[in-house]
């Protein structure tokens, strides 16, 4: 998993009319949680979109007021209408604690299937996994390319050490579905091999003639 410093400010008031405040000035409540007590603190709305809009997932290293905590982010409101960050989840890893993570899945090559006209189908853009901070990988890599048409790939063919995924094994991750394209190419190869029977079919005809 990636890593990234963000820098915090410890924060006494908790209730709506100070949650606003600190958003007037450009800094986004939070709550740091998961260890022996909550901490209520306050990040760079600047800063923290770096993060928030980044298609990766990451290990924060969390300063604030000088300590430094390895967390990640476990929750986030957004503004029904502007996507302004509210408010901020964290959650505190530990080195000896599984801990639970949504991580992208990044398919890799290209199918044997969507060459030939099919297409490439992602059933789960993120998969929950489980497993220490130290396995917890940067992403779900799956090679795509041996893929034909109608062929699948599915929870339980994925394997990641010290990592535990966590849903149904029979559910399809991804798979190469056949397209209208694929059809008709088909359907013209079929016609073309009956095209050259029925020639060879009708040159033997026209030759018993010529044998009399």
């Amino acid at each position: 998993m990636k890593s990234i410093s963000l820098s915090g400010l410890s924060r006494q008031g908790v209730g709506k009319t100070d949650a606003k405040s600190v958003r007037k000035e450009g800094r986004v409540p939070g709550v740091l949680y998961g260890g022996d007590k909550q901490l209520h603190f306050t990040v760079s709305e600047v800063e923290l979109k770096k993060i928030v809009w980044s298609p990766d997932v990451y290990r924060i290293e969390f300063d604030c007021d000088g300590k430094t905590t390895s967390a990640i982010i476990k929750d986030i409101q957004f503004h029904p209408v502007t996507d302004t960050v509210l408010h901020l989840d964290l959650l505190e890893l530990f080195d000896g604690r599984p801990v639970v993570v949504n991580m992208p899945v990044r398919p890799e090559g290209t199918a044997v299937g969507v060459r030939n006209g099919g297409r490439l189908a992602v059933n789960f853009r993120r998969l929950a996994l489980s497993a220490l901070p130290k396995d917890m990988p940067e992403a779900v890599t799956v090679d795509v390319s041996p893929l034909k048409i109608g062929d699948d790939i599915r929870i339980s063919d994925l394997k990641l050490p010290g990592v535990t995924i966590i849903g149904p094994e029979n559910a399809v991750v991804l798979s190469v579905k056949r397209t209208r394209a694929a059809m008709s190419a088909d359907s013209e190869e079929e016609e073309g091999e009956d095209g050259e029977d029925g020639a060879t079919e009708g040159a033997a005809e026209g030759d018993a003639p010529a044998a009399e």
